[in-house]
Order: C-alpha cells, then sequence, then structure tokens
C-alpha cells in the first residue's frame, strides 16, 4: 500500500509545489499522516514527520540512506566532497581526522575571539552612530571575521570581506534557483546562471587555495593548521583539493548558518520586548553569558521556529519499512526541522516564542529528534557546539549594549535556499544607557 500524499502533476510531480514554497509545501505535507508519498519530476520521494521515523533514517539505520542527489547535485562545485556532501569510508576518515578541531576544550579557547569581535562590530556602529542597520548584513561580516580567525588564524580585510560576501550571495541565489526547476540543466550550457556560478566558484577557489598555500609549513592553532596537520592511521594527509573542500564547507555553512540563527534571534526578541528586557537585565547582572539560563533557552527557542537547516533529505540505498509502509530502494525521504518543531504533539502553543518551555530539562523529555537543529546520527553537524557558543556570545554583547527594534512597515520575509536567510534584514538600533 502508497503512502497518502498531494495529488503530483504529470511528468514534473509535486516539483511546482516544492519549488514556489517549500516551507508551505512540506507543512501541507504534514496533514496527510507521518508519511507521506510524493514525487519529484522522476524521482519517487516521502516525507516523514515522526521523531521515530527520523531516529530510523539518522541513527538506527543510517548505513541504508546517503544524502540524495536531488539536493546535493547542486552544490558539489563549491562544497566538493567535504564533510556535507561526502558519503560512506571517505566521508568517516574525513570525520575521525577533523573531531579533535572540534573537542570541547579547543572550541572554548575560541570564546574570546568570538566576543572580542563582536565588540568590534559595536565600536563600528557606536562610530557611524546610524538609528538604523541592516542587521543581517553586519552579522554575516562579523561571523565571516570569526570564521576567518578560527579557520585560517588571519584578519579579514574589508576587501576579501566583501569579495567572499559577492561570491556566497552569487551562488546561494543560484542554488535557490536551480532547487526551484523541475529538471536539471546542464552545466555546460553558456546561460548567465551557469557563467555567475562558474566565475563565483572561481573566485572562492582561488582565495581559499591562495589561503592553504600560504599556511603550509606556517605554525598555528587555527583549524587550517589542524588539517594541513592532520594524519590517518596510515599517516596519510589531507590532499590540497580535500583541504580545500573541507575548509569551504566549514568556512561557508559555518558563518552563514550563525549568523542566520543571530538574527532570527534578534528578530524574535525585537517583537517580544519583555522577553528582551529580562534576558539584558540577567546579563548584565552575570559574568560568564553562557551561564545564563535565560539566554541557552532562548537561542534554543529561536532554533526551534527558525532552524537554519529548515529541511533535508537521504536517499534510501536498499528496500525498507517505515510507518508500516514498505519503500523501495531509491526513494528520497525529506525531513524538516521547521515542520517537526511547530509540531503541538511535542510543544506547546507551538508558533509562540515562549523560551521558558525549555526549563526544566525539556530537551530532555522530548523524544529523539522531535527537536533537531543541528541534524543528528552519526552525521550530526560537526561544529554544532561551536555554533551555539558563538550565537550565545555575539547575543550577549550586542545586547549588553544596543537595543534592536522592529522597523514600522519594514518587511523581512524568509528565502529558502540551502539555509532559512532572511530578505530584508534592517531593523532599528538604539544604544543603551
Amino acid at each position: 500500500m502508497k503512502p497518502p500524499g498531494p495529488k503530483p502533476h504529470f511528468l514534473v510531480g509535486n516539483l511546482p509545489e516544492f519549488g514556489k514554497d517549500i516551507l508551505g509545501f512540506f507543512t501541507t505535507c504534514a496533514t496527510y499522516g507521518d508519511v507521506v508519498s510524493l514525487r519529484m519530476a522522476g524521482w519517487p520521494a516521502i516525507f516523514i514527520n515522526h521523531p521515530d521515523h527520523f531516529d530510523h533514517v539518522l541513527l538506527e539505520n543510517s548505513k541504508n540512506f546517503r544524502k540524495h542527489r536531488f539536493f546535493w547535485r547542486h552544490v558539489t562545485e563549491i562544497f566538493g566532497q567535504g564533510l556535507v556532501t561526502n558519503e560512506g569510508a571517505p566521508w568517516l576518515r574525513q570525520r575521525r581526522l577533523m573531531q579533535p578541531a572540534f573537542h570541547r576544550e579547543r572550541i572554548a579557547g575560541y570564546g574570546a575571539t568570538m566576543s572580542d569581535y563582536a565588540e568590534r562590530m559595536l565600536d563600528r556602529w557606536d562610530a557611524e552612530d546610524i538609528r538604523q542597520r541592516d542587521v543581517h548584513e553586519d552579522l554575516m561580516h562579523l561571523t565571516m571575521e570569526i570564521a576567518t580567525k578560527t579557520l585560517f588564524g588571519a584578519d579579514l580585510t574589508d576587501e576579501t570581506a566583501e569579495e567572499i560576501g559577492v561570491v556566497f550571495n552569487a551562488v546561494i541565489v543560484e542554488i535557490a534557483n536551480r532547487f526551484r526547476r523541475p529538471f536539471r540543466i546542464p552545466r555546460w550550457l553558456p546561460l548567465p546562471g551557469n557563467r555567475r556560478y562558474a566565475n563565483a566558484v572561481a573566485r572562492l577557489d582561488r582565495l581559499i587555495f591562495d589561503t592553504i598555500a600560504k599556511k603550509r609549513g606556517a605554525e598555528g592553532d587555527d583549524l587550517l593548521s589542524m588539517l594541513l596537520e592532520a594524519r590517518d592511521e596510515d599517516g596519510s594527509a589531507m590532499d590540497a583539493k580535500q583541504i580545500r573542500d573541507e575548509a569551504v564547507t566549514i568556512f561557508l555553512a559555518g558563518h552563514e548558518t550563525t549568523a542566520i540563527a543571530t538574527f532570527w534571534t534578534f528578530h524574535l526578541l525585537a517583537r517580544h520586548p519583555s522577553i528582551e528586557e529580562q534576558l539584558v537585565h540577567e546579563l548584565q547582572s552575570a559574568g560568564d553569558p553562557l551561564r545564563v539560563p535565560l539566554l541557552l533557552n532562548v537561542i534554543n527557542e529561536s532554533l526551534r521556529l527558525y532552524p537554519p537547516a529548515y529541511a533535508f533529505g537521504r536517499e534510501a540505498i536498499g528496500d525498507f519499512e517505515i510507518g508500516g509502509y514498505r519503500i523501495a530502494k531509491g526513494t528520497t525521504v525529506f525531513l524538516s526541522p521547521w515542520v517537526s518543531h511547530r509540531d503541538p504533539r511535542w510543544f506547546d502553543d507551538p508558533l509562540e516564542f515562549r523560551p521558558d518551555r525549555w526549563n526544566n530539562d525539556l530537551a530532555k523529555r522530548l523524544p529523539r529528534f522531535a527537536y533537531f537543529p543541528f541534524g543528528g546520527g552519526p552525521r550530526v553537524c560537526i561544529g554544532n557546539s561551536f555554533a551555539l557558543m558563538e550565537a550565545a556570545l555575539i547575543v550577549a554583547s550586542v545586547l549588553r549594549r544596543y537595543r534592536l527594534s522592529l522597523i514600522p512597515d519594514a518587511k523581512t520575509t524568509i528565502f529558502p535556499s540551502i539555509t532559512l536567510r532572511p530578505e530584508g534584514g534592517r531593523m532599528g538600533v538604539e544604544r543603551r544607557d
């Protein structure tokens, strides 16, 4: 028996709805049940929406699933064979080589760098004395600076930051366009979008390879130095291409997701000023912001409502059974933290911003995978602790010095590409007394 689901169109299946409004589409899919039948042009697919099913795919039977071609075929030029896209034994080798760079003690050592760069950004705000700012753009620049320092051991120049920003935006826009197409357009066709994408990747490659070349033989405690020095059990090291892929993956994925998570946190706090004032009071009374429970609750609640990785998928290597349905190999399985995090079965008043819901160890009381902003199982995000600490320290630094507010008649919308980007990131900024 086939799972229920929305009626597909001839040839293109459910791609039109998927491409037009992916968040709305997956939300609608959930109304059909916890296992939903889909078709993406020529690809059979299902949407699952229960923690037990997530557990089956991401953890218990993770070896039967791989990153699916429908999604990752669009980003191979940019991410190569980094941790996000790699599979099987090569992925496991890379994960083991990189794990020491993300040990708790090492990440804790980056805290001072994160806070220092956040204060530098606020000093610029003070000097420019502007009442409205594109806060998302400022946060992207800030997390890019932090990533450059912690990954490459270098300070980012304004010219390089601008170039990386232009390159990354071009890549994100082109990837979003490709997601919405019902059929794949060959990369070799001399179309404007293909040329923009290829040029952007080439510029990024030049920046990264130049940095790697300068770093070889130099001492440092940054992540790139660790990648250059890492050795497998047989003594082999990563080649330049593999280091490039890992560096791009960590740099681009890491800095954007944190900037997005932090922006949505400020946006939510601006809509709930009483919670913001309570948080500011507790931050001003505390020494270490990472020991303020309300701050961590606010970050968790922001990630619940606006998970940067709002949806992802796996491709079944073999046949499997889930929710009483027999599913054939080759089927794409979609999962959506955006939908699950707003499910009333797991969260009371799921659309409300309520940081206090995380009191009394809610995370431990929830079903496993009811809340999974960083994925789960063997492929859980390797930088999740880094991202959580960075977001918390940035939020604390900004709120201690500035009050952020929504601008009347200004509209902030969601642009779901690889991540849950905001469109319209301007906010009011006011210096606190």
